[in-house]
């Protein structure tokens, strides 16, 4: 498998990115992590793995400069600028597009909670281009006016014992017209800790990707 350390041009920003590029690769899978996460988050690394060895390709990115995460460290704020983070996401889905490595990939969006919403608006703006999102604990619904616009097939992934995030998935997954899913993962908190809760996660997603990106090689 190629592994590749990048910094990807975005709005006027050089963004970190770690891509795995397995042997005949299916699709590839575009990751937007969550509040105060980064591409090093273990989580979001498990899962990247468990896609890489199901042939998808893997873009870990931080969507934010080092700058700007010390300033969200103090402010919380960026993590919840929502068309911020898309327009980068955007940005980063037209690299994949154009470099040769990941040109002939259909792309997939995974996003954890904020990075979700982001994930969903970057998607709505790339209807032809992105075929498949998957939310692990996501606040979708900060995605607002953008859901009704998303075309790709979602998946929405919950904790069963995340009550208020239920919730607000519950409300977005109305707010969606394209395939849609809501599955809850019973016994699970907000960050899916648990035993066995994200290899479940990790299970889904894989099988959501598989099924959507469609380039099976």
């Amino acid at each position: 498998m190629e592994q590749h350390a990048l910094r990807i041009a975005a709005r006027g920003v050089k963004l970190e990115a770690d891509l795995a590029l397995p042997a005949a690769a299916r699709g590839i899978v575009l990751f937007a992590h969550g509040s105060g996460s980064s591409r090093f988050s273990p989580r979001n690394r498990e899962m990247a793995q468990q896609l890489n060895e199901a042939r998808l390709a893997t873009l870990l990115v931080d969507l934010l400069t080092a700058d700007e995460d010390a300033v969200d460290e103090r402010t919380r704020q960026l993590r919840f600028d929502i068309g911020l983070l898309a327009d980068r996401l955007v940005d980063l889905t037209d690299w994949l597009g154009a470099d040769e490595r990941t040109a002939r990939l259909n792309i997939g969006y995974f996003g954890a909670s904020t990075g979700a919403a982001a994930a969903l608006a970057a998607a709505a703006q790339r209807p032809d281009t992105v075929h498949a999102v998957v939310s692990r604990g996501g606040r979708p619904d900060l995605a607002k006016q953008a859901l009704a616009r998303v075309r790709a097939p979602t998946l929405l992934i919950v904790g069963g014992n995340d009550g208020a995030v239920i919730d607000l998935n519950r409300q977005a997954l109305e707010l969606l017209r394209s395939q849609k899913r809501l599955t809850i993962v019973p016994g699970a908190t907000h960050l899916f800790e648990e035993s066995d809760a994200l290899g479940t996660v990790s299970s889904l997603a894989r099988d959501w990707f598989l099924r959507h990106l469609g380039n099976q090689l």
